[in-house]
Formats: structure tokens, C-alpha cells, sequence
């Protein structure tokens, strides 16, 4: 058995994305998917807690973040790409299957890596965002289609980057809406905006239309745990109700009270401690 390493990066599609391997090395893995307007910085509190219990994080900037891993056009950003770049991801680790986390835009990677890939994923555990069928279905049976509005705006071309450039008040107000701390809204300004990623990271919405209809309907089936937040303006309760109808395995939704979208920071503790009970349940499934 090869002796686990650090790594920094790894490569995939002809990209560069850049890695965050902290933790002890022998530990169990984590791996973390961010989603937007962030970075793998988002899980960094979240990811100090988890090697305080003995975990391994792997945390990557993902495709359109990574500064060299930002290709044109929202064809690049197709669900099958981003599934590929965490198996490319796992592959380089050498150490799968993991224990696979994501949040907003990283939870649909991971829901989709989980469910095309379940021999590299020991256990699933998404925030915020549901299963993409439950997500649709909420779309039509509540008032999650409201609280979607601005994924209609970003399939626009040039204009939102325009607007989220030329007018940093009205984001910033916005993000603030969603429960962001100014000092989360600094960052992102830097990380985001200031740093070429908006595009990149605009072009995971505008890939949605590339969506197979079979995402609609793929079961997954490992151990999940779906962790939705009842102060989260852009995600309806029917949406984390209706996720749990997509796994065939064992399933637990946790509700998180008086807590906004953003989750890894506001909650971290709470949040390191599912995920690490979501792998504990699971320490003895065969590899």
C-alpha cells in the first residue's frame, strides 16, 4: 500500500485546480466541494474541526476557481465535467472512496458524484442544496421558483458580471440579504470579483441547460445526509423534504435552526459534527 502524501493540485481536463490538504495524513478522508460566490476557504473553519477529530480534508478550488483552471464557455461546466474533476480529485488522493461534503454548488457535484460514482463515495453529505429532482420538484410545488429568480438572471451573457462588477452595493447588499457577514462580502470581492473567477463561476448556472434529464431521476446509493438551514433565503424546506425520496440507502436530513445559507462558517461546529457522525455510521462499510 503506497503511503499517503500532501498535494497541493491536481490536474484534470488539461486544468490546474489548486488543493487544500490539511489534517492528519493517515486520517480518514473528507473531501469538500465549495459552491458560489466562494472558495474552499469557505470550509475552513469547518475543516479545523474535523482534524481535530481525526479527519484528513481535501478541499479544492473548483473548475472556474482555480486560477488555472477557469476554461471559456459554460459548455466546460456541464454536470458530467464537474463529476469528473472529484473522481480526478479522489484518483490523485489515492485514498477512495471518501467521505464526500458539499455546499451550495458543491452539493450538486457531490449529489451527482455520488449518484454516478458510488464506488468512490463512502458517505454523502450535502448542504443547502438538495437532490437537482427535488430541486425541480420544489420548483413547482412551493415557492422555491421565487426564491430562484437570480439563477434566470445569471444565464444571461456578460450583463451579470457587468452589474456584480460596476455596482459592489447592490451585491453587497444582496449578499448580505442571504445572511453573509461584511467581512464574508470582503472576501468574496477579493476571491471572486477582484481575482477573474465571477465568470467561471456564472458559467455553473449557465450550464444548467446542459443538464441530462436522467440528473433528474439518478438514485443515489450510499449513506447521505441532506443538512438544510431554516434562515436560508434561496432554498425552500419542501426542497430538503423532498431530497431524501432520492437515496436508496440509509438517510438522515438535519435541520439547522436560526442558521442562514451559509452554513460551513456559521455553523461550523454543528456541521463537523454531522459530517463526522455521517462517516462514524458508516466506518465499517466495505471499501
Amino acid at each position: 500500500m503506497t503511503a499517503p502524501r500532501r498535494i497541493g493540485t491536481f490536474d484534470h481536463d488539461g486544468l490546474i485546480f489548486e488543493v487544500r490538504d490539511t489534517g492528519p495524513l493517515d486520517g480518514p478522508v473528507v473531501v469538500l466541494l465549495h459552491g458560489f460566490p466562494q472558495t474552499g476557504a469557505s470550509w475552513t473553519e469547518t475543516a479545523a474541526l474535523l482534524h481535530q477529530r481525526g479527519y484528513r480534508t481535501i478541499v479544492p478550488d473548483q473548475r472556474g476557481y482555480s486560477p488555472r483552471a477557469r476554461p471559456r464557455g459554460r459548455f466546460a461546466y456541464r454536470s458530467s465535467r464537474l463529476v469528473a474533476d472529484t473522481v480526478a480529485l479522489i484518483d490523485t488522493i489515492g485514498a477512495g472512496p471518501v467521505h464526500l461534503a458539499g455546499h451550495d454548488w458543491g452539493a450538486v457535484a457531490a449529489w451527482s458524484t455520488a449518484a454516478r460514482r458510488p464506488d468512490q463515495v463512502r458517505s454523502l453529505t450535502t448542504v443547502s442544496v438538495p437532490h437537482p429532482g427535488a430541486f425541480l420538484r420544489a420548483m413547482l410545488t412551493s415557492d422555491q421558483l421565487i426564491r430562484s429568480y437570480y439563477m434566470f438572471l445569471f444565464q444571461l451573457p456578460w450583463l451579470p458580471e457587468f452589474v456584480l462588477r460596476r455596482r459592489p452595493r447592490v451585491f453587497g447588499r444582496t449578499l448580505t440579504g442571504t445572511g453573509m457577514t461584511p467581512a464574508q462580502i470582503d472576501q468574496v470581492r477579493r476571491d471572486i470579483v477582484h481575482s477573474g473567477a465571477l465568470t467561471g463561476g456564472l458559467n455553473w448556472y449557465r450550464a444548467i441547460l446542459f443538464q441530462h434529464p436522467a440528473a433528474l431521476r439518478a438514485r443515489v446509493t450510499v449513506p447521505t445526509t441532506h443538512v438544510w438551514s431554516d434562515g436560508d433565503t434561496a432554498l425552500s424546506r419542501r426542497s430538503a423534504e423532498l431530497a431524501g425520496q432520492y437515496v436508496d440507502a440509509a438517510y438522515r436530513l438535519e435541520i439547522l435552526t436560526g442558521v442562514s445559507h451559509w452554513v460551513p462558517e456559521e455553523a461550523a461546529a454543528t456541521l463537523a459534527a454531522i459530517i463526522d457522525r455521517a462517516a462514524t455510521d458508516t466506518a465499517s462499510r466495505p471499501a
